[in-house]
């Protein structure tokens, strides 16, 4: 006859694996039973904050999800203070989750961080790339970027910038341009669009480097655009030259997407992207980036956690090209 305290403890054991085989799929299965709260790392206004709230709104009107997605702004830290919140404090269960941009891939490299980005994070959907550009005010002495680069080149110090942060693209793609024009700039981070425009039609800084936020004030004619920093041509400002025409062999990247605390649940993570996916295929939240020329690009999961190593490399070459890799 079998020991009474082995039977019990068998029983503790099988209602155990009864536990993990029915309990736990169910608790993904319920996701989401409460709101979802997506960070945005920049200030409210920008081109990236009215991208996430119209996809937030798209879900939400969908219904794709039991419960609503909320967006939370915390911007600062070149676009890393809302990331590096979610990934200390957020729990993997889904419910917090945030956007990813570069500064996330760049800050490691530069300085002591509390996040590492290949470590950090669960990858859940890549939705698209950003648009960069140079604009000054439209009665600006510059009327082209040549003119704006002899200026700053005659006169060291003396033309000032602002963008996102430092440790942005724009403001590492400024100096790297700086970097291979021989050019020293002023610069003078804001931590949005919004603030950046205001900046430049103030007369406080002499051009913004940013993503196309700055659009509607180009279109109005408050704004000129002197360069654009694709591959290509903008579709939107066609008779806009791109750097590599002008003889500057630099072209930005800068791929954004959604990401969680690392530790995800694969169930909850794929209810969430499916959701997102749901989302971004409305013709709503294409035209919208369609209005700031920042492509839709999709990937999956999977496919945003490769391409997110190469990112990284990416980061690592750039910071290295710079100079301004972390002292041990």
């Amino acid at each position: 006859m079998m020991n009474p305290k082995i039977k019990t403890v068998l029983r503790s054991m099988m209602v155990g694996c009864l536990f993990v085989l029915f309990v736990v799929p169910a608790i993904a299965d319920e996701f989401p039973s409460r709101p979802i709260t997506l960070i945005c790392p920049v200030s409210p206004g920008s081109n990236t904050d009215l991208s996430l709230r119209l996809l937030a709104e798209t879900v939400n009107r969908l219904k794709v999800l039991p419960q609503n997605v909320v967006v939370e702004n915390k911007p600062g830290g070149s676009t890393t203070i809302g990331p590096a919140i979610m990934a200390a404090t957020a729990k993997p269960d889904g419910y917090t989750i945030g956007a990813i941009l570069m500064g996330v891939f760049y800050q490691p490299y530069m300085m002591k961080t509390t996040w590492d980005a290949l470590k950090s994070f669960d990858y859940i959907i890549q939705l698209g790339d950003m648009s960069f550009g140079v604009v000054v005010k439209a009665d600006a002495p510059w009327k082209t970027w040549q003119e704006f680069i002899a200026y700053s080149k005659a006169n060291p110090g003396k033309v000032s910038f602002t963008s996102p942060g430092k440790k942005t693209t724009a403001g590492m793609m400024m100096d790297l341009i700086g970097v291979k024009e021989g050019i020293k700039w002023l610069h003078v981070p804001h931590s949005g669009t919004a603030e950046d425009v205001v900046a430049v039609l103030g007369g406080h800084v002499s051009a913004s480097a940013n993503a196309t936020g700055w659009g509607p004030q180009v279109d109005s004619g408050h704004l000129r655009l002197l360069v654009t920093w694709g591959e290509k041509r903008s579709k939107r400002w066609p008779n806009v030259p791109n750097l590599k025409e002008l003889g500057l062999d630099i072209v930005a990247r800068s791929p954004w997407g959604l990401a969680g605390p690392a530790g995800m649940d694969p169930k909850v993570k794929k209810i969430l992207h499916d959701a997102f996916k749901k989302g971004m295929e409305q013709p709503e939240f294409g035209a919208l980036l369609d209005k700031f020329d920042n492509p839709l690009v999709y990937k999956s999961s999977e496919a945003y956690t490769e391409y997110a190593k190469e990112l990284d490399m990416m980061a690592k070459d750039m910071i290295k090209t710079l100079g301004l890799e972390k002292k041990d």
